[in-house]
């Protein structure tokens, strides 16, 4: 009996995804977790691993197709059809049960309770993320053998601790952030009753030649997610300057130190320092609010995302706990990230779970800019590009390199005031570079 393997749900509200190879054929022999199909999905491009060992049967879609989750993709060969050794080794993880020392739970030889265990297998493929099967191949977990907690029974990383031991006290009371995921698309309905359909386009050929252009599936995403957050969120932007005097002249100083281990030496490896120290001191900007529980969901982790300009639109990669990350640290994180976003290697793991978002154009220029909330945070640093000014200083005009800065932020969560101690916070560390250099 063919099985077939649909697109499985990939977290963060994600609902589908455009192929752009397909890296098997039918009648290939494939083992478990090599990779099937290469998706674009929210902002990456990332790989589907097989869910199981076994033949391709027949594949259900070609490059450039958009598939929704719970579409199936490709489905594989009745344990018993020829396909090789590897195959008939592997295809039925429920009929045989897998060698690992961890996965014996279904052969009767544990102490928790066998019969009880055997009912909870699947048959077939389990609804797992990457990230997830990833996670329970490290702690030793049986997928077929967990009771998946997500949408449609789609095992979750918090199902994979759980049966890997006994909980403990932090997953089991943190499930704010991941119930509050929901909230989104119930946010989101009252779209079409304020009034955002736009009206019918006028026949632009009555005036001359045009040309049209499908949407790739990453431009369609970022123009849904900012009309989402243009719409949702109201924004109010805070402008101001930092002196960058001193920080320009100690990275020019330690330019060439830094080289030597093999680190470059960037602003926007201070400006993720003096954003993440800030962000502790001003804890409501590293926020999401849910407003269907009238809740504030504060953050006691500093994921920074940050803006990166590719050729297929403007990507967003997440550098974690960067309120504990030396300078040194942060700049060799950044140098190996960007590469990898601008070549379409990037991770959904290497996107998701941002708490506030930098975005730097000044290397192309401009004198400033009022960026979108990238939606569900509360705020957004936009900065530009630095300029030699004449500023008076003691009752003398002296050069001095200013940073224009603005703090776009979600003003049901903060008012004008918060804005402004906020911004001043990041700058008045921008403007200390040793405070930064020592963590303050």
């Amino acid at each position: 009996m063919a099985r077939a393997f649909v697109l499985p749900d990939l977290g963060e509200g994600l609902t589908e995804a455009e192929i752009r190879q397909v890296l098997v054929r039918e009648g290939d022999v494939v083992r478990e977790d090599a990779p099937l199909l290469e998706v674009e999905t929210d902002k990456a491009t990332v790989e589907i691993p097989s869910p199981m060992a076994g033949r391709v049967e027949r594949i259900h879609v070609q490059p450039g197709q958009t598939v929704k989750v719970g579409q199936v993709l490709v489905e594989f060969g009745d344990a018993g059809a020829p396909g090789g050794k590897q195959a008939a080794d592997t295809l039925d993880p429920t009929r045989t049960p897998a060698p690992e020392p961890k996965t014996v739970i279904a052969d009767g030889r544990a102490k928790q309770a066998p019969a009880a265990e055997a009912p909870a297998r699947r048959e077939g493929p389990v609804p797992a993320t990457p990230s997830t099967r990833r996670l329970a191949r490290e702690l030793g977990v049986d997928l077929n053998a967990v009771r998946g907690s997500g949408p449609g029974g789609r095992v979750t990383d918090d199902d994979v601790r759980a049966a890997a031991g006994p909980a403990p006290a932090t997953p089991s009371t943190e499930p704010a952030p991941t119930s509050a995921r929901p909230a989104a698309p119930a946010v989101a309905k009252p779209l079409a009753r304020v009034g955002v359909e736009p009206p019918p386009l006028p026949k632009f050929e009555q005036w001359g030649p045009v040309e049209r252009q499908p949407l790739s599936h990453l431009r369609r995403t970022i123009a849904e997610r900012m009309t989402l957050s243009a719409t949702l969120i109201p924004h109010v932007t805070h402008f101001d300057r930092a002196d960058i005097t001193d920080l320009d002249a100690v990275i020019r100083r330690n330019l060439e130190s830094g080289r030597g281990r093999g680190v470059t030496l960037t602003l926007t490896a201070f400006l993720l320092k003096a954003a993440a120290l800030a962000l502790l001191d001003h804890p409501d900007f590293n926020a999401s609010l849910d407003p269907a529980a009238g809740e504030l969901i504060l953050k006691r982790y500093v994921h920074l995302g940050v803006a990166v300009a590719t050729e297929r639109g403007l990507i967003v990669p997440v550098m974690r706990d960067v309120d504990k990350k030396t300078i040194l640290e942060l700049a060799r994180e950044l140098a190996a990230l960007a590469p990898r976003v601008r070549d379409g290697k990037a991770t959904l793991d290497d996107l998701r779970g941002g708490t506030f978002t930098i975005t730097n154009i000044g290397a192309l220029g401009g004198t400033g800019a009022i960026p979108i909330i990238n939606y569900p945070e509360v705020a957004i640093l936009g900065v530009a590009r630095a300029r030699e000014e004449a500023v008076v200083r003691e009752g003398r005009i002296v050069p001095r390199l200013l940073l224009p800065l603005s703090l776009t932020f979600d003003h049901r969560v903060a008012d004008g005031a918060d804005g402004a101690r906020f911004a001043s916070s990041i700058i008045r560390r921008l403007e200390q570079p040793d405070s930064l250099l020592l963590g303050l």
